[in-house]
């Protein structure tokens, strides 16, 4: 079992990218089940839209996941409450449209769980991560309710994402970052058989400030424009993780970062 998990998805270039390398991708590195972040996948780099996750599905997505920005585009709040597929953080404050949590039946009957969480330090309001992600083991559990769990803490501060993983430890297969835009060099298999990586970047042109024009970004910071932020246009890199799963544990045999096309590369 091989799973893909690609970090934020920003802006047209980014969807772009997908769109085009997507599909040959998954079929040369023969993966299994692929989640990707679009919380900032609309041309804006906020939110997200019905259309956009519709082409993600086609272009071999199995699950979206999100975060801080889920509602920035206002027409997503009917569409998740429809689809199972897109997820929202667990422990926003409730109510709240959609699911933060979904199991999915995929070949041969193997059933995988994704979570979507979101940190506490930095972000919007939301339920204390740690109390949620307790009460949530409290009731499901590896290889009993799921043959593989996948969580995505969609987090500011790399602290907070090291302690999620080390919490789920031993009763996730894999554990990830995702929000600030840049991946780090530091995926490995925790002790108790957990895959983590603290950021696994973005879909985006890596050109920029974590995906945003980067002259226009320069400007803000020296004060000379009050422009809002806009999605750079150049060539977009593929960033995430590719993870080979054992499936008798649930647990990970090995973990590589993914980077694919771009200016990044893998170092």
């Amino acid at each position: 079992m091989r799973i893909l998990f690609l970090g934020d998805v920003v802006g047209k270039t980014g969807c772009l990218k997908i769109e085009k390398d997507l599909v040959d991708q998954i079929d040369k590195n023969k993966i299994d089940f692929v989640v990707v972040n679009a919380e900032n996948a609309d041309k804006t780099g906020v939110g997200l839209t019905k259309d956009i996750c519709q082409n993600f599905y086609k272009c071999g997505v199995d699950v979206i996941t999100t975060g801080n920005h889920v509602w920035d585009q206002k027409e997503i709040m009917n569409f998740i409450e429809k689809e199972n597929r897109l997820l929202r953080p667990k422990n926003l404050i409730e109510p709240a449209p959609g699911k933060g949590f979904q199991i999915y039946n995929i070949r041969e009957n193997i059933r995988v769980g994704v979570l979507n969480l979101m940190g506490n330090v930095f972000m919007k309001k939301c339920d204390n991560v740690f109390e949620k992600s307790r009460i949530f083991l409290n009731k499901y559990k590896l290889k009993e309710d799921y043959d593989f769990l996948i969580v995505d803490i969609h987090c500011e501060i790399t602290s907070e994402k090291n302690a999620i993983g080390h919490f789920f430890d031993g009763k996730a297969t894999l554990v990830v970052g995702t929000h600030t835009h840049i991946p780090t060099n530091d995926a490995r298999i925790l002790k108790k058989g957990t895959a983590f990586q603290t950021d696994l970047g973005m879909c985006g042109d890596y050109d920029s400030v974590i995906g945003m024009n980067k002259d226009n970004s320069l400007n803000r910071f020296l004060k000379k424009t009050s422009s809002k932020h806009f999605p750079a246009e150049g060539e977009a890199t593929l960033s995430g993780v590719i993870i080979d799963c054992d499936i008798k544990t649930g647990l990970a045999k090995k973990i590589n970062s993914y980077i694919f096309g771009g200016i990044l590369k893998n170092s």
